[in-house]
């Protein structure tokens, strides 16, 4: 019972210090003269991303458990897409989110599906993409892969006549100096760190307490909690009309992620990671190419209707639902 109530606290401290984070990294990117578009999935995408990067990193070394790390990281992309769904259901008069949000966002959506397919050719063929010591040469690609997106969505937010967006500041009024801006961001930052290395030690209780597996775990409740940052930084961007800002945080978190598994590579000094997991970690893996997929519809085929939620929204809830099936009856919950 201890373990459950830590993870709560855990999971509390990183929502409120990952929402602090969230708006001093917006307002950093303000003061530098940042693009919002390239904002949203390079810097609002890594600071959200941040338990992830860190929780991962203690599932490998503290509880010596790659399937929670990787079950985390895929889970949490396929809870990001999710959370666009849970936005259309949460604003149920607004136009769908995909017909609001700029189509340029497709770029970072397309980037995620190659990344995630890099994965799965990885998981089904160990040793196909050869290696480099202990570490697989996919990670190499997954930071070349990143940095050529983060290129990409540069030079087309610096394209003529994109569309721009305004952001009120949550705190109207209060100006703050660069240097002030730099040390809140910084001092949440380490409140999210130091939260998210908890979160697996308390975690493995908690899967052994209701007797699930680590791989289910790491997809599932532990993507949830390291998505809260996400979750609440979108809601309070969609209720802000900053759409854009909302949806290329989800986006960019997703390449984000996979960026983090080659991290997570490096520190998984007994081989290369994706070849010391559970296969059936597919299922998630495959699950959020096909959900992503369907978001790209909808982003560029930009239809109005919607009852309680828009079309691809309800889509995206329904294969979703199904990952969660498929995965229990592959036995990647026990």
């Amino acid at each position: 019972m201890t373990g459950i109530i830590l993870f709560i606290l855990c999971i509390s401290i990183i929502l409120y210090a990952g929402t602090r984070l969230s708006f001093y990294g917006d307002l950093l990117a303000e003061v530098m003269g940042w693009g919002k578009m390239w904002m949203g999935m390079i810097l609002m995408a890594a600071v959200t991303s941040l338990p992830e990067l860190v929780t991962g990193i203690s599932a490998i070394q503290i509880v010596d458990s790659p399937n929670m790390a990787v079950g985390n990281v895929i889970g949490s992309c396929a809870f990001n897409i999710l959370i666009l769904s849970m936005i259309d259901a949460a604003f149920p008069r607004r136009l769908p989110v995909t017909y609001e949000a700029q189509t340029g966002h497709v770029i970072a959506a397309a980037f995620s599906i190659v990344l995630l397919c890099v994965v799965v050719f990885a998981i089904i063929e160990p040793g196909v993409f050869g290696y480099t010591g202990w570490i697989g040469n996919y990670s190499i690609i997954f930071m070349l892969v990143y940095f050529f997106a983060m290129r990409a969505v540069y030079n087309y937010e610096q394209r003529p006549g994109m569309k721009k967006e305004e952001v009120k500041e949550e705190e109207s009024g209060v100006k703050f100096t660069k240097g002030q801006v730099w040390t809140r961001y910084v001092m949440f930052a380490a409140v999210v760190v130091v939260a998210a290395i908890f979160l697996p030690v308390y975690g493995e209780g908690v899967a052994e307490l209701i007797g699930i597996g680590e791989g289910f775990f790491g997809t599932v409740f532990l993507a949830l909690s390291t998505s809260l940052p996400e979750i609440v930084i979108s809601f309070m961007a969609i209720r802000q009309r900053a759409v854009d800002m909302a949806v290329g945080n989800v986006l960019g978190s997703n390449v984000f992620n996979i960026f983090i598994l080659a991290l997570y590579d490096i520190v998984y000094t007994k081989g290369p990671l994706l070849e010391s997991i559970t296969p059936k970690l597919m299922v998630p893996a495959i699950g959020t190419i096909l959900i992503t997929t369907i978001g790209i519809i909808g982003l560029v085929y930009k239809s109005k209707l919607k009852w309680l939620m828009a079309v691809d929204s309800f889509l995206i809830l329904l294969v979703y639902i199904f990952m969660m099936k498929v995965m229990f009856s592959t036995g990647l919950g026990h």
